[in-house]
Parts: structure tokens; sequence; C-alpha cells
């Protein structure tokens, strides 16, 4: 969710410590869902055209800078304007009894033309799916007043995400906000022919980053986590932040936390809760997981990285360094693969960057500058290239989240260009003004607030 919020786990606290056998029970309204449920709602006025009126009217409005869902997340009682404001939404909800249908989108050439008449002979092909699934926890009616009760319900969401999963049949999986892994997903999608590696989320949070690849397509070779809290550790002072060495230290974060910082020091951190603190202040419990594979019946090597960065807009320092530590990482682990297989792998980097076209963290990805230089130092540059797999060929997706309150682009797929590897389709996502987008995500068609994204590559040789 790109409003995720500090109060909001700090409301969750008791949720994230639930064993899974409770959330299985979720389909049970929630004090809090009850709570909301049971209040009036002035439907007996409103006719069926003017029911769905005011959702067409207002259809999707498309926001070029993320916003922060204050309203619902503030921790305050729902005012009457509130329902009110939401009362359509909400009688939509009540009127329908349908299960979740979702909606399992196609690949399009990014070309126009047949895919096949553009592959190579020497081509060896393989498709890839980023997509952030709406953890659990956070799929709450009081986030979420324009969804259908039935489309928040844990059994029937996640029935529904496994439907969209199993019908890409993509040969590599990165998903975000993956919740209940263990006990739930883990078996599930592999089950369709996948293995997985998976890295949960710092401190009680739940969720984490997971890759789903079929044995059948690649063999796993090596793979590396990244936590973005070892930012914090390696921090001695702000001034690092303006290092041109702070690259390096974020990458070797996990080896020399411990000799820096030392027992007593994260102690007071741990205690300390300053924001203006950067060692506080960079302790986002946020993840990437990366890792090397050897296409099956081939002697090419690809990397496969995902990532969750963190949310809030206006801590774009925080961002900024995330999106830093973590090209450092991939270039390091890149040149790693290269040396330890003796070979030139591709890399593709997937998630979900809560960052929309423009802004500092795609910019940097993009080009290795930033626009707010005052925040992190980017005078080194990209450690490794990148481009976008949507925005090189297509263009941006519009939205790849929609909800009501905020509508933007920012899941991507990326790539290092070169003349091995090259995208042969895209996932198609559906326009701002199709029907099965209408007031918001989750919904029937679609299982969670954002939208799967996916590339079919080709690589020639190395």
């Amino acid at each position: 969710m790109e409003w995720e919020d500090e109060n909001k786990h700090a409301e969750l606290g008791e949720d994230e410590t639930k064993d899974a056998s409770e959330i299985e029970n979720r389909s049970v309204p929630t004090e809090n869902d009850t709570e909301l449920d049971s209040r009036p709602v002035p439907c007996s006025d409103i006719g069926t055209s003017e029911l769905f009126e005011p959702l067409n009217a207002r259809a999707v409005q498309i926001r070029r800078s993320p916003t922060w869902m204050g309203d619902y997340l503030s921790g305050e009682e729902l005012s009457d304007e509130d329902i009110e404001s939401s009362s359509s939404r909400i009688c939509l909800s009540k009127m329908s009894t349908a299960k979740p249908s979702p909606i399992c989108p196609k690949f399009i050439s990014v070309e126009g033309d047949d895919i096949y008449s553009r592959s190579k002979p020497d081509g060896v092909r393989f498709s890839l799916v980023s997509y952030n699934i709406l953890a659990q926890v956070y799929a709450k009616s009081y986030f979420f007043l324009h969804s259908p009760s039935p489309c928040l319900n844990w059994k029937a969401r996640s029935e529904a995400i496994l439907t969209v999963l199993k019908n890409l049949g993509t040969d590599f999986l990165c998903l975000q906000e993956l919740d209940e892994y263990d006990s739930f997903y883990k078996k599930n999608i592999e089950s369709y022919g996948y293995s997985s590696i998976y890295i949960q989320r710092s401190g009680q949070k739940r969720d984490g980053c997971g890759i789903f690849y079929k044995p059948d397509c690649a063999n796993l070779l090596i793979e590396e986590r990244i936590e973005y809290n070892d930012l914090a550790d390696a921090i001695k002072d702000e001034s690092i932040l303006h290092d041109d060495k702070h690259g390096d230290t974020q990458a070797h974060g996990d080896e020399n936390s411990e000799a820096k910082n030392g027992s007593s020091s994260k102690s007071t951190l741990k205690d300390s809760g300053d924001p203006n603190d950067p060692r506080v202040r960079f302790k986002r419990d946020c993840v990437g997981i990366m890792a090397a594979f050897r296409l099956k019946d081939s002697f090419h090597h690809v990397i496969v990285a995902n990532t969750h960065i963190y949310w809030d807009p206006k801590w774009a320092d925080v961002k900024l360094a995330q999106a830093k530590c973590l090209l450092s990482r991939l270039a390091q682990f890149k040149e790693l693969v290269s040396q330890k297989y003796e070979c030139k792998p591709s890399v593709v980097l997937a998630g979900d960057f809560n960052s929309n076209p423009g802004d500092e963290v795609y910019e940097y990805l993009v080009s290795g500058k930033s626009s707010s230089a005052s925040l992190v130092d980017c005078s080194d540059g990209l450690p490794i290239p990148l481009c976008s797999v949507y925005g090189s060929t297509r263009g941006e997706p519009p939205f790849t989240t929609c909800t009501p309150h905020f509508t933007d682009t920012l899941d991507y797929i990326f790539f290092v260009p070169d003349d091995h590897i090259k995208p042969l389709s895209l996932l198609e996502l559906p326009e701002a003004n199709s029907s099965t987008v209408l007031g918001g995500l989750p919904n029937y068609h679609h299982p969670s607030d954002h939208l799967p994204i996916g590339a079919e590559f080709e690589i020639t040789r190395e």
C-alpha cells in the first residue's frame, strides 16, 4: 500500500503477532469491521441510476504525485460527513453478494506485431511478473471503504490472487507485501510448478518480498538479501549522507554494522524515536532480495531482483538512500556472479518503488541524477545502468495502483540495457476509464490495490 504509515502499523500491532490460523478466519468480521458496517447509510433515497452516476463521474482521477490517505489513517473516528461522501461506494458493497472473479491480463507485443517473428533463432525467452498483492494485515474495511466486503475477505481474496498468478504462468514472479508465506502462499504457488526464495521485513512486520521461479526454466545459483535498516547501522552522523563513500558503506552494512555500532549502540537506537536522527529515520524495515539463475537448456545467466521501497513522499531522503543502496548492492552482486560463474549475466529489477515517474527515486534509477541533490549525494552517478521496460517501449502506464484517494504509477520493471537482452512483450494494464477499475481497488476483478505488471524478455547470447 503506497500510503502505509507508522500509525497504521501501531494500530495493527496485535494483528502482526497473530498466527496463521487467525488469519485464515478473517472472513469473520472484526470488531472494527462490524462497527463500520453497522452505521446507518442513506441508501433509501438513492435510485439505481443515481447510485452509479457518481462512480462513473468520478471514475479514476490520475494524480502525478503521491499523497497520504491521512483522513483514514489518522486513527480518528470517521465523521458522518466521511460516511456520507463514501455512501455510494459502501451501498454498492452492501448490495453485492458476488464472489471475486479476477481478471487475468494478457501479454501484448511491444511493437504491435507478432512476437515470434522478431525472435532470433539463438534467442532464449523468459517471462516475469511483478505484483504487490496487498498484505492481508492491511486489507481492512476502514482503509478501503470503497471495496466490497467479499473482496477484503482473506479466503476469497487469497484464492483470487492464486487464480491470477496461476493463469499468468510466468517463469518468474516477484511479489511484494507477501505475508503468510510459510503458512499459505509458498505451498500453494509451488504446487503450480514453482520454487521460491523470500525475505520478511525487519522488525515486527509480517510481510516481505518473494521471488518464485520455475525450476524447469531456471536453476537457482546464488541469492542475496537486502535489509535497508543497514543504512541506519552504517550512519555515524548526518554528514555521511553526503560522503562519496556512502554507497560502499551501505553495501557492506551486513558485515560492518556490528563492528561499527556494537550492541549497546543498537540498544540506544532502539529506544530513540527522534525521526530527525538519521539512525532512527533510516530504520523503515524495508527489504529486497536478488538471485542469479542459469536458464535451462542454455548457457545464459540472469539476475532477478525484487524490492519494496519506503512509502512516504515526505521522506524522499529515505527513499532515495534506499534506491542508491539497492543499485550499489545490485552492481556488486552482478560482479560477484560474473566472476564466480564466468558469465555476463543479464539483470532485471522489479518491485513497488513507491515513486511516480519524474520524482527523485525514478529520476535517479533511470539517469543517476536527482533534482533533490541536498537529500542524498548522487554525484557519483549510477553504479549500474537501468532502463524501464514500459517507459522505454510503450511508455509508463497511467497507473499501477488505484483507489478513490490515490491513483498513480508506483510499480516498475527495469533491465540493464545491452546487446543481449530485449523486451518482446508487456503485460497489458487497464485504461483509466475501464469498468474493471471503476470505484477503485481491490474489487471483484482485482484482488489487490495494485495491478500486476510484467514483461517477456529474449536473451540472444552472452
